[in-house]
């Protein structure tokens, strides 16, 4: 049995990933908190404190690190004789916190996929880039690594998974709905980190159709549905990183991923990415300074964590996922509605990080238990379905199913 969670970044997911350490740290063990800045750290600790959030009583450590220095994140491994480690601080950190997990034996689990500062939308599939590189090494040494174990990736691919197990007899197409429908009440922010934000839609837009890769480029391809609670929304193909996994471990022919979008970001967007201020490429200012245009706009958006306050609304995000059970054509959502201000309510956060900060709580919960002790670096189809969706369910992030028996609560047993 695993024990002692070591939480790497100091964001808004961060915050969520900490509140929910807490409040099962009877189980989790001891939490420690580490990011280049450890004023942040520590006023997630305190936030911690202030909603009661831990079960047990117990000390919660803060720590600065630089976690692209893999021997400064092994000493502060063994230092905190952490035995899970949850990096939710930035993608470019993915493979440098890995190999500080691979090289002192502990679990790793991450919520996105790594991202290389100078490249963006590489030829897919992307996890074949860098993480599935290391497949092998992780095998050998019995080093449990769960990639991309946030909501989306992470959720969608065990609705993926429990749509083939339980649904499905073949499945034609599963189409990942994201749609947030609340209002931070600021002229323009993004949810999350805004370079990263901003780097998902500045290139090709790569999806699975036909058993093949499709390419388009952002806000060509369009769709409008009707979804439980948030009503008629505008979604438009948008590459991302469940794509790439889910298409190569479940064999289905069509994999796609949309996103909502108002006029006002899309027309925001559009205005900075064709000024260039959304390119990655270093430019030298009249004056000789050399600067990245997207890290300038991300300077001067709004901090993400700093939106909850205010936040209203819900999300629905799910995977409308068609094929045939019994020789009949079948049709099936399967989704959660997360509520931004119940989000802060619980743990000072807004509901886009709450949904990525509970998921990989949730795993760690299963690595500590044994049943998702995977023993081997596997995304989160890979996993059993049940356990972990059983564990949202309690947790804060409710199943629900949508198909021609009506709209209810996920039942494991039905």
């Amino acid at each position: 049995m695993k024990k002692n969670v070591l939480i790497i970044g100091a964001g808004g997911v961060a915050k969520v990933v900490a509140h929910k350490c807490a409040q099962h740290n009877d189980e989790l063990g001891r939490i420690a908190i580490a990011s280049r800045n450890i004023s942040k750290c520590q006023a997630i600790i305190d936030s911690v404190k202030a909603k009661g959030s831990l079960k047990v009583p117990a000390d919660i450590q803060a720590f600065s690190l630089n976690a692209l220095d893999v021997e400064a994140t092994k000493a502060l491994i063994r230092e905190t004789e952490s035995q899970i480690v949850i990096n939710v601080g930035s993608a470019f950190l993915n493979m440098s916190v890995l190999r500080a997990c691979i090289d002192t034996g502990v679990a790793y689990l991450d919520t996105a996929i790594h991202e290389e500062p100078g490249k963006i939308c590489e030829t897919p599939p992307w996890y074949g880039n860098y993480e599935w590189k290391h497949l092998e090494e992780c095998q050998q040494k019995n080093i449990t690594a769960i990639l991309g174990v946030g909501f989306d990736p992470g959720v969608v691919n065990s609705y993926a998974k429990l749509a083939q197990q339980q649904y499905f007899d073949q499945i034609d197409s599963i189409d990942i709905l994201d749609v947030n429908a609340g209002s931070h009440g600021k002229y323009f922010a993004t949810n999350f980190d805004p370079e990263i934000n901003f780097r998902e839609f500045t290139g090709q837009v790569w999806s699975w159709q036909n058993n093949q890769w499709t390419s388009n480029t952002m806000f060509e391809v369009k769709r409008t549905d009707d979804l439980p609670v948030v009503g008629s929304q505008n979604l438009y193909l948008t590459g991302h990183d469940e794509v790439h996994s889910i298409s190569k471990n479940l064999n289905v022919p069509n994999v796609r991923f949309w996103m909502s979008f108002g006029e006002h970001y899309i027309n925001v967007f559009t205005v900075l990415k064709n000024l260039g201020l959304l390119s990655e490429q270093p430019v030298k200012t009249a004056e000789g300074l050399e600067v990245v245009p997207l890290k300038v706009v991300k300077a001067v958006l709004p901090d993400p964590a700093s939106l909850a306050p205010g936040y209203t609304g819900k999300t629905c995000i799910g995977d409308l996922v068609k094929g045939t059970k019994d020789g009949q054509p079948r049709e099936v959502f399967i989704y959660n509605v997360a509520d931004h201000e119940e989000a802060y309510a619980e743990t000072d956060s807004q509901g886009i990080s709450y949904t990525a900060g509970v998921p990989p709580v949730a795993a760690a919960l299963l690595v500590a238990r044994g049943e998702w002790d995977a023993g081997r670096m596997v995304n989160v189809e890979e996993l059993p379905a049940e356990p972990f969706l059983k564990a949202l369910d309690v947790m804060g992030l409710p199943t629900r199913v949508k198909d021609e028996k009506g709209d209810r609560p996920w039942d494991a047993e039905a």
